[in-house]
């Protein structure tokens, strides 16, 4: 068996705290620490998934969707896309909890059925299921 692959988007934050906070509050990610005095540097995860977020000084949130020239709500481009088992659950625990959702669940022409939601930086993450799964 071949060992499965992973990895860790790296976002810069305002606040890691806040951004946090967040991912664990409405999101329903952990964290274990933090990093620096500010702090400057937490790892947030959740069921395989891990996000590092940081704050530089002097260095604001760069989110796709803001690089991307008049990228709108409905088509501005995911900083990261995460495979789920179960799309419909978690788009309703989401929804329950407040989050942002930029993008209603639906089926897409490239086999997955997902959503988008953008967090407190302006982050987009889009949350999918393979439909032939």
């Amino acid at each position: 068996m071949t060992a499965r692959w992973n990895i860790a988007p790296y976002f810069i934050v305002d606040d890691v705290r806040a951004s946090a906070e967040y991912y664990r509050d409405s999101l329903g990610f952990q964290f274990d620490r933090f990093w620096g005095e500010g702090p400057d540097f937490v790892m947030v995860y959740r069921r395989g998934i891990t996000i590092m977020m940081s704050r530089i000084d002097g260095v604001r949130p760069q989110p796709n969707g803001r690089a991307a020239a008049g990228g709108e709500d409905g088509d501005a481009p995911w900083d990261a896309y995460v495979w789920v088992d179960d799309a419909d659950a978690l788009h309703e625990e989401l929804q329950r909890a407040g989050v942002r959702i930029v993008r209603p669940i639906c089926d897409q022409p490239y086999g997955c059925r997902d959503f988008d939601i953008e967090d407190l930086n302006g982050y987009r993450l889009c949350f999918g299921h393979d439909l032939e799964a």
